[in-house]
């Protein structure tokens, strides 16, 4: 196995140019694309691809706007790494001259802002970067490599999507799939464990149903706001009392219509929440229990008909193999030092990477890594603040600072791939 310095001095006779690097990701960041639109995301990468020269195979539009670039180089482990492309419907607030302006109409055909508030700018910039050092480094290593960069994460169907799209049949199948996210950490440091690592998510689409009529007339009508809001309220007491506190669970209502002016009683409320589990036996009492709450506050309301309760995405729990991850704990115990955490808490989030992996039987390994300015990050913890003063991913603020955090995720995926891949 490879020591601290012996990576460290074969990463550094690989230099890339950062400077180039962290151009390409202020335009990622300031040209953001929502889930299942990436178009001009996946076409700048797979430019880049071939400016490298570097024999990249490069398969596009695959699962919508999919793109993998495969790199040949003799017999060895065939290792995955995997980035997301896909930003979010978010007004941008961070202030930074790269800041985003973009808005877009998303599948709804709503005009909504963009901002990539939850790093995938990132993850593309970094996984870039790792593909030209790879490629600069084909003597030090052997096997096959595939860079992918998924789109449709946020809704979580891209990684599906991707292997319902002939993914497998266009490249290799991996003997493991790698991937990363940066995260509201210190930036340098990197955060990994064996077993959960991300939580299963489910999300619902709930509309009920009432009977509209005159404000002024309220007795003449069944009220979907006053009963939207009774469910709401109810829902709250599923974790606090009927989950077991040594168990995780967070029931999440983020969206709430009902109505269009205030004399107007409307005939029916939209309800859009979010559960996260990281038990299989803890999600299914869960979402026992929020179909019964709507049913049954619907009945005690008076509701003119049933509820109609839809699942509206999935993401799978992410497991991190055992002998894979701890492969990798090594490697990144030797290279990144005390800045490696190897027990980091299994995340609240959710990932569809997994998928990449789980659809043929292979291992994964997920880890995280920090983009909070360090000098930020210590004050902050000295002043007992971080959960209030430092923004978090999906929040109009999230702006990973982009050094060191764009080298640790490059030195991180490529740390990972030679982990696999490194000729003895």
């Amino acid at each position: 196995m490879s020591t601290e310095k012996d990576l460290d001095s074969l990463l550094s006779s690989s230099h890339i140019d950062f400077d180039r690097y962290e151009t390409l990701y202020k335009h990622f960041h300031s040209h953001p694309e929502l889930s299942l639109q990436e178009t001009q995301t996946a076409s700048t990468a797979a430019s880049h691809l071939k400016l490298l020269n570097a024999s990249y195979e490069i398969h596009t539009s695959i699962g919508g706007h999919g793109l993998a670039g495969v790199l040949r180089n003799g017999t060895g482990k065939t290792v995955l790494l995997r980035a997301d492309m896909d930003a979010l419907p978010v007004k941008e607030d961070t202030g930074l001259d790269y800041a985003s302006k973009v808005t877009m109409r998303d599948n709804d055909g709503i005009i909504k802002p963009v901002m990539h508030a939850c790093g995938h700018d990132m993850h593309v910039t970094a996984l870039l970067a790792a593909a030209e050092r790879l490629a600069k480094m084909k003597n030090s290593w052997s096997g096959t490599l595939i860079v992918l960069f998924q789109p449709n994460e946020e809704r979580a169907g891209g990684a599906q999507a991707m292997v319902d799209g002939g993914l497998y049949s266009k490249i290799p199948i991996p003997d493991l799939v790698l991937g990363q996210h940066v995260m509201a950490r210190k930036a340098g440091s990197i955060g990994c464990r064996v077993g959960n690592i991300m939580s299963e998510a489910d999300s619902f689409k709930i509309t009920l149903f009432g009977r509209g009529g005159h404000g002024s007339m309220p007795h003449r009508t069944v009220d979907p706001v006053v009963l939207a809001a009774s469910v709401v309220m109810k829902l709250q007491t599923i974790v606090s009392r009927e989950v077991d506190p040594d168990q995780f669970a967070v029931v999440t209502v983020g969206s709430l219509q009902a109505g269009q002016t205030e004399n107007i009683i409307a005939d029916r409320a939209e309800i859009r929440m979010n559960v996260r589990t990281q038990d299989p036996e803890v999600r299914q009492r869960v979402l026992a229990a929020i179909r019964r709450i709507v049913k049954g506050e619907c009945e005690a309301s008076g509701a003119t008909k049933e509820p109609l309760i839809e699942e509206t995405t999935k993401f799978p729990l992410s497991l991190n193999d055992k002998s894979v991850t701890k492969s990798v704990h090594e490697s990144f115990g030797r290279f990144f030092g005390n800045r490696f955490d190897p027990d980091t808490a299994c995340s609240t989030a959710s990932e569809d990477y997994s998928i990449l992996g789980s659809s043929n039987g292979k291992p994964c390994c997920f880890w995280f890594f920090g983009g909070v300015d360090e000098k930020t990050w210590d004050e902050t913890k000295n002043r007992s603040r971080l959960a209030e003063d430092i923004p978090v991913n999906h929040s109009p603020f999230f702006a990973p600072v982009i050094q060191p955090t764009l080298k640790t995720g490059v030195d991180a995926l490529c740390v990972a791939a030679l982990t696999f891949m490194r000729n003895s």
